[in-house]
């Protein structure tokens, strides 16, 4: 697996708010992680208001090449991050990670050489061996078994931020407040491949978390019977283009 200069293979979308302690940790790992490819790393700032913004500074300055930066100035939230990462991204795949250091960066490979090799269009991380507080663990398989049955899909882990999909579907997606909690969903519906492979998970060592039942459980239940709305109202609009000169033929050889 290799890129074309000034095109990246991957793309790496990683929403921020409030991780200066994570930064420089977690770029060191995706060095080392992504060498076999080309690759970018783009960091969406969600109006942190600590060094934040100042840590991706120091990568930019140390490797401009590698390192981008987005910043929302007013908080957009999760879903508003991820999209306005992908709609920048250059890579012919754009994979995603939390900005807090509990996502394994070398995962991605795996996910990237499964998605080529099965041609796949979107590959979803399963965390075998979840490492966050109880609570957090109940409102998840909650949520993720509601959303399941809700859409008709079977995603084992919809809440996994270690994905990769092809950049052709960043264009699919709505813009809607708690998309990234749908993005397999949200990517079969436009007719794309969806698979699952297992992933490492660890426990957050610097920063607090940003989630709780509010914010997580109960506004993803809600979002569910939306999701649902648009799968239902969904058309497909793969048209095929031909020209009039292959009517005109086809037509001929039919009168013959």
């Amino acid at each position: 697996m290799s890129g074309t200069v000034g095109e990246p293979k991957l793309s790496v979308v990683i929403p921020v708010h409030n991780e200066d302690e994570n930064i420089l940790p977690l770029a060191g790992e995706i060095e080392l992680a992504l060498e076999p490819v080309e690759w970018e790393c783009i960091w969406v700032d969600d109006a942190s208001s600590d060094a934040t913004v100042e840590r991706i500074g120091e990568l930019q300055r140390r490797d401009s090449s590698h390192y981008r930066l987005l910043r929302f100035i007013e908080h957009r939230g999760q879903s508003a991050a991820l999209l306005a990462g992908f709609r920048a991204a250059r890579g012919e795949f754009v994979g995603s990670l939390d900005g807090d250091g509990q996502n394994i960066p070398v995962d991605l490979l795996l996910l990237l050489e499964l998605a080529e090799r099965r041609r796949l269009d979107i590959v979803n991380g399963v965390r075998a061996d979840r490492h966050d507080g109880w609570i957090r663990g109940v409102s998840s398989r909650i949520g993720n078994g509601f959303r399941n049955w809700v859409t008709g899909d079977h995603i084992s882990d919809v809440g996994c931020s270690t994905r990769v999909f092809r950049r052709e579907f960043v264009d699919t997606l709505p813009h809607l407040r708690g998309m990234h909690r749908f993005l397999p969903t949200f990517v079969r519906m436009a007719g794309g491949r969806v698979g699952e492979v297992p992933v490492q998970h660890r426990p957050r060592a610097k920063g607090t978390t940003k989630y709780g039942v509010n914010n997580r459980l109960w506004r993803g239940l809600a979002d569910t019977f939306g999701v649902r709305w648009l799968g239902s109202r969904a058309i497909q609009v793969d048209a095929v283009e031909v020209s009039v000169e292959e009517r005109l033929d086809a037509r001929s050889e039919s009168a013959s």
